[in-house]
């Protein structure tokens, strides 16, 4: 159901003048609603007081190591929903995954999955073997919050990488390019900064001879258990052990020298603060752009480059330098949510699907029709960002999924945070009433002109009573119809 009025007046893609107006000010919950945006999916209402009580910086510690929190159940998820494991289609997968998003205890470590996903962009419509997704998944996961130098030596290893850039067919005498490239160009070092060239043909070429021999071991038979994942294996005798040239350094390089080359260069940490700049604090302007357009805040990205060099690369680090920055905290509304983003914020305030269910085929399946098809990225490049995210048809999308959402008593916690809100009455006056909304919701900051929108609607109901038996279905109306609008605003949208 497409909402009708002043819905999709409410979403523009306004410039970053605008974050500027909440710069300062915001309470506690407020700030810790932020930080859970973005080193996660969002929180319950509960889950933000609690934060709260612990307070901004302990928050961030237990995000930044989530081992400390119980792991993911994954035998429970299997025993209710059995697709999950036995599906042989990507949709089982994509489900699997939305749910580990909504429900995971270890939020942090889920977001920076999706972070490398981006990044990492392998594809379903080229691989079209799910299990070994979900086993790139899980190395993912695995090395979520470690070292860059880890991160590229195992995905350089990683067999569903091998095989979606072709380093399968890189051998000796006879080298293929495309990870050697895909390496430089979109994983490490991008093609250029400061409208210079970071790396040149050459360097490619060397740094895909340096890759010869990196493959997979020979695969299982399927019968008569099914598929088996890919393995990696190194073969020495297709290795070419020759003399190469790389970036300047000259040595019989294999793969792991080669990274280590790569991690030293200014270019690396230039690249890597940027995607975190981008994908945590404000957005960028697409990645084929970085060659010759500065970051928007400079200053933030001195500092990540600073904390990668200090470091040695290690990603919990360079976090914590960035959850506990100003540049963070102020950059409120700057973000426009992806769809996973959104599906599993609105789920997690809706508390629906945080435990197993039947059905969850639905919300992983509204990730693709907003445009963002999980594990099956439109180009090795990834998916755009920002106000991408937002053409015409996807904002109708995204608008209709959470108004649906949380127009739906039935759900937990609409249901809770009518409660709360009945604790008010009998009588609530109508800008009272929007402030609570807002508060419960989010909080959400609204500009004044949203604020008067948002208004409009409720002048239009009359006084908001739940004090009798006879008014609640009035006031869940007004209520839900509330909700609906506040959902749909840019601030909404928006992280």
């Amino acid at each position: 159901m497409v909402l009708e009025g002043t819905v999709i007046r409410l979403i523009c893609y306004e410039n970053d003048a605008w974050g500027c107006m909440y710069m300062t000010g915001y309470s506690d919950i407020s700030m810790i609603a932020h930080l859970l945006r973005r080193a996660g999916f969002g929180a319950s209402r509960e889950d933000l007081e609690y934060y709260t009580d612990k307070g901004y910086e302990d928050t961030v510690e237990e995000l930044l190591n989530p081992e400390s929190q119980p792991e993911y159940e994954d035998d429970l998820a299997y025993r209710y929903v059995p697709y999950y494991r036995m599906g042989t289609g990507i949709p089982s997968y994509q489900c699997y995954w939305m749910y580990r998003m909504i429900s995971t205890r270890r939020p942090l470590e889920e977001k920076m999955t999706l972070f490398w996903h981006h990044i990492f962009a392998t594809s379903h419509s080229k691989l079209n073997r799910n299990p070994q997704m979900n086993k790139q998944l899980k190395l993912l996961r695995s090395f979520a919050l470690g070292n860059f130098r880890t991160v590229l030596i195992q995905i350089s290893k990683d067999p569903a990488m091998i095989y979606w850039l072709d380093n399968c067919e890189n051998h000796n005498g006879a080298p293929n390019e495309n990870y050697g490239r895909e390496l430089l160009e979109l994983f490490s070092m991008g093609v250029g900064m400061d409208n210079e060239f970071n790396y040149s043909e050459e360097d490619v070429k060397e740094c895909a001879r340096a890759f010869t021999g990196w493959t997979m071991a020979p695969q299982l038979p399927r019968y008569p258990y099914g598929d088996y994942c890919w393995d990696f294996e190194y073969k020495s005798d297709d290795h070419d052990d020759g003399e190469k040239v790389f970036l300047g350094e000259t040595g019989r390089f294999n793969g792991d020298d080669i990274v280590d080359i790569i991690i030293r260069q200014p270019s690396t940490a230039r690249f890597l603060a940027r995607h975190l700049y981008n994908f945590f604090v404000s957005d960028e302007p697409q990645v084929p752009s970085w060659q010759t357009t500065d970051p928007q805040n400079v200053e933030a990205i001195k500092i990540l480059e600073q904390e990668y060099f200090r470091s040695n690369g290690d990603i919990r680090s360079m976090l914590r330098v960035l959850f506990n920055s100003d540049f963070f905290k102020n950059s409120l509304y700057k973000k426009v949510k992806s769809p996973a983003e959104l599906i599993a914020g609105v789920m997690r305030l809706v508390d629906d699907y945080t435990s197993p269910k039947p059905n969850s085929h639905e919300i992983a399946f509204a990730a693709g029709y907003m445009g963002q098809d999980l594990l099956n990225p439109p180009t090795v490049e990834g998916w755009h960002t920002g106000k991408e995210w937002i053409d015409s048809g996807a904002l109708v999308e995204r608008v209709n999924f959470a108004a649906d959402r949380v127009g739906d008593i039935s759900m937990p916690g609409v249901q809770r945070l009518i409660e709360r809100l009945t604790a008010h009455g009998p009588i609530i006056e109508a800008g009272k009433f929007l402030d609570l909304c807002l508060d419960l919701v989010g909080p959400v900051e609204v500009s004044e002109d949203r604020r008067s929108e948002l208004m409009i609607y409720l002048d239009k109901q009359g006084p908001i009573k739940c004090g009798t038996s006879d008014e609640k279905q009035v006031f869940e109306k007004v209520t839900t119809g509330l909700l609906r609008l506040i959902v749909a605003s840019r601030e909404f949208q928006f992280a």
